[in-house]
């Protein structure tokens, strides 16, 4: 069930990206991929990685992305999620 959360949530991302920065198809792709992740290795250990002391600046960055794509701002969330991403998984 999570692979194929975590799928289905990439494949909304780039079909969302692909029609111009959808608000719609980014947010509900963000929503399957964390939801898929939390199916693959569990809510303690998504806790855990997500909120680890070094990698604050990237969380907060990742998730402040995906609050932005929900409020509609998807250029500007994507964006954030993207260096929050990189900065997640350096």
């Amino acid at each position: 069930i999570g692979v194929g959360l975590v799928g289905f949530g990439l494949f909304f991302i780039l079909f969302g990206m692909l029609l111009y920065f959808d608000s719609v198809l980014l947010a509900f792709g963000n929503i399957l991929f964390l939801s898929g992740l939390v199916f693959i290795i569990g809510f303690k250990r998504t806790f855990t990685f997500f909120f680890q002391r070094p990698k604050m600046k990237g969380t907060s960055f990742f998730f402040g992305g995906v609050l932005v794509v929900l409020m509609r701002w998807p250029l500007l969330g994507m964006l954030l999620e993207a260096y929050g991403f990189i900065t997640l998984f350096r």
